[in-house]
């Protein structure tokens, strides 16, 4: 069993900071010092189990955690790695039980992989994700598996997890603006660097697609590269029907659950993920697709607090939602989420947000417009690249909404408790605009302040 021990956790996160101290921060999209690093290595990524790897602007995270609950279900063990995490290193590698559920990495061994790759990269110069990656390939090819699902860090084409040369699926997600720097400015480049995680022969399903330009470069790169391919909307697809989620592909009818992962677009995401896992040569029966519907998890993803440190400061009775989505789709299926909660329970909506400088915020924010009663900006902790609260409040302004520059997450919920009228429905908030500020945020509500 490879449970991660929480007293010895720094281990790893040590063995982390140094390689941090020695490397650049960032991405440097690039396949030549991974691959001279894996070669080293002994070339893990050629010894893995079944791979299928996810690339998209949106939804990669949610159709990871669905094959893996699908997985799972049918008895299978599956790794997965997942990038960024929320509060630990750890998060991005969850080792396979055979006929349970997969455990976080254990720290020594993370912490002793990580030297031995240090050692084998020699001081050459290389980027702390690529060694992260190659992480994901030792731990992943030492421990015996069913499958693997893989979730690209950036982009597609030059991310470090693309030296796997014959994935057993390769999956594109929703594509929209976001790292314009590294991908492009329009859609359709960012969807050709995506597409480079296709493998020519090897089955490729895309996922629902908002932008016909995006789907055209995928469907196209597909032909070329000669890959059986399945497209969301034409060859399978999901729907709600009398409250229960409606699956059809060539091969059948799915009478299942709705997802236990809220909001209509998670019934994109699940088709999509059944389908990967068909695609990838697994068995997947209505059993298996029922019980992954009510066990999927996924957290920081609207993801409900309940409980914890925080929600004392808050007004008694409000709806706390932590979303790490920090692009202008993300924020179009956030907003969506958020106005079909409202149908249902109507209440005053306040955001909490945090970004980072290489998002679009004009364009997150403008999804909230007319939805929204207030935004406070607030800071993400040590990081360098945030937004400063009043530019972000000067953005959301720019998008037609009220906002204030707070300097704390905990100081958000305050005023919004000062504001909240007697008598009067609670409020909804939604904290979000990055996965740093709801990891911050799920640290903190774990843990008394200090």
């Amino acid at each position: 069993m490879m449970a991660m021990d929480q007293s010895a956790v720094s281990e790893a996160a040590q063995e982390i900071d140094k390689l941090m101290g020695l490397h650049p921060k960032g991405y440097d999209l690039s396949l030549d010092r991974i691959t001279r690093l894996l070669d080293i290595l002994g070339n893990p990524q050629a010894k893995l189990p079944p791979v299928i790897h996810i690339a998209g602007t949106n939804g990669k995270g949610s159709v990871t955690a669905f094959c893996r609950a699908l997985l799972e279900a049918g008895g299978y063990s599956v790794h997965v790695h997942t990038s960024p995490h929320l509060v630990n290193w750890h998060e991005r590698y969850r080792i396979g039980v055979k006929g349970g559920r997969g455990e976080l990495v254990d720290d020594t061994v993370f912490a002793e992989v990580l030297r031995r790759i240090a050692d084998a990269n020699g001081g050459e110069k290389i980027t702390v994700f690529e060694i992260l990656t190659a992480a994901t390939f030792i731990l992943f090819a030492e421990h015996p598996a069913d499958a693997a699902v893989i979730e690209v860090g950036l982009g597609g084409r030059f991310d470090a997890t693309n030296v796997i040369s014959d994935p057993a699926a390769s999956v594109i997600m929703p594509i929209s603006l976001d790292h314009q720097p590294y991908l492009g400015d329009r859609v359709e480049l960012i969807a050709a660097e995506k597409a480079g995680i296709m493998k020519a022969g090897r089955p490729v399903v895309i996922g629902h697609q908002d932008y016909d330009a995006a789907l055209d470069v995928l469907i196209s790169t597909a032909e070329r590269l000669r890959c059986p391919t399945a497209v969301f909307g034409q060859d399978f697809s999901a729907h709600e029907e009398y409250g229960r989620l409606v699956y059809q592909d060539e091969f059948g009818l799915g009478d299942l659950p709705l997802p236990r992962l809220p909001g209509r677009h998670q019934y994109a995401n699940a088709a999509a993920a059944i389908r990967a896992v068909k695609a990838a040569g697994f068995t997947v029966t209505e059993a298996m697709m029922e019980k992954a519907m009510i066990s999927v998890e996924w957290p920081g993803r609207l993801q409900r607090l309940t409980e914890g440190e925080l929600l004392p400061h808050a007004p008694e009775g409000a709806e706390i939602w932590v979303d790490g989505g920090h692009n202008p789709g993300a924020g179009e299926v956030i907003a969506e989420a958020m106005a079909s909660f409202e149908e249902r329970q109507p209440r005053p909506l306040f955001l909490i947000i945090g970004m980072i400088n290489t998002k679009d915020p004009v364009g997150y924010f403008k999804a909230f417009t007319g939805l929204a009663e207030k935004v406070y900006c607030v800071p993400i902790r040590g990081s360098e690249a945030m937004i400063d609260p009043v530019i972000l409040a000067n953005s959301a302004y720019d998008a037609g909404l009220v906002a204030e520059p707070m300097s704390t997450v905990r100081q958000a919920l305050d005023e919004i408790r000062e504001l909240a009228v007697p008598n009067m429905p609670a409020p909804r908030i939604l904290i979000g605009g990055s996965l740093y500020l709801v990891g911050d945020v799920l640290a903190d509500n774990s843990t008394p302040p200090k």
